[in-house]
């Protein structure tokens, strides 16, 4: 009888019982035969349970990170690959034989693959609205395309224009607009990002991280103008299966 290598990898995050990441790797595990390897949602209320997480759970793995703790969980970390501490975001977590936590980003690469097929000549400039951890990866992705992008916050910043500032002008001067705050998640689904979207055309890309619902109320409105529209499931895809590899090299 050969004896079943325990494998645990599971997802950090507050209030994520909608998380694809669990279903996902499940099916992977189930589909592609990877005995002994399970999938579980760590649910915590603050970033300083995490240490417990890792004291009490033997046989991890690896960890996917989620919305709110990107940033606040990398001082819990021993080591960040250079990606990660230029991003300053973590996604990724991989726990070595040593039993280190290195910190990993694979945000920007699901990003940058989703959007590349999409760029046109005339797609120079990108607006991204929110500034938490999704939107640094996000940022990463477009400097690597060579896409200058200016943040959106509801409060201006040092590097981040608010809400209010942005008209048809605006629209004319970038033609990727993306959507990298959490607004629009089910199950709140009617809310959406208050932003001018009479002033989407054909010519731009709508881009929302979300993937749940499949076409938030952002996508349904620039849709309507003539957007192109897309959504974070295959960018969810992408960043998974990166993470996949970094856990097994």
């Amino acid at each position: 009888m050969v004896d079943i290598v325990r494998k645990r990898f599971g997802l950090l995050g507050r209030n994520i019982n909608y998380s694809f990441s669990k279903g996902y790797f499940t099916d992977k595990f189930n589909s592609e035969n990877f005995a002994g390897c399970t999938y579980e949602n760590f649910d915590i209320p603050e970033i300083t349970a995490f240490p417990e997480v890792i004291k009490n759970t033997s046989d991890l793995k690896g960890m996917n990170v989620t919305i709110p703790y990107k940033e606040t969980v990398i001082p819990f970390l021993d080591k960040l690959s250079k990606k990660a501490a230029l991003i300053g975001a973590v996604n990724t977590i991989k726990i070595t034989k040593k039993g280190k936590l290195k910190g990993y980003n694979t945000d920007y690469y699901g990003f940058k693959k989703s959007l590349e097929p999409l760029l046109q000549p005339h797609h120079k400039k990108a607006l991204i609205l929110g500034t938490g951890g999704a939107s640094k990866g996000v940022a990463y992705a477009l400097e690597e395309l060579d896409i200058p992008y200016t943040f959106v916050s509801r409060e201006a910043k040092e590097n981040a224009i608010d809400y209010n500032r942005i008209n048809a002008t605006t629209f004319d001067n970038y033609q990727i607009i993306i959507n990298s705050t959490p607004v629009g998640t089910s199950p709140n689904v009617d809310a959406f990002p208050l932003i001018p979207y009479e002033f989407f055309t054909e010519n731009h890309i709508a881009f929302d991280l979300i993937y749940n619902p499949a076409e938030t109320q952002f996508l349904k409105k620039a849709k309507q103008q003539g957007a192109q529209i897309k959504n974070g499931l295959d960018m969810l895809i992408f960043q998974a299966e990166k993470a996949w590899k970094i856990w097994n090299k």
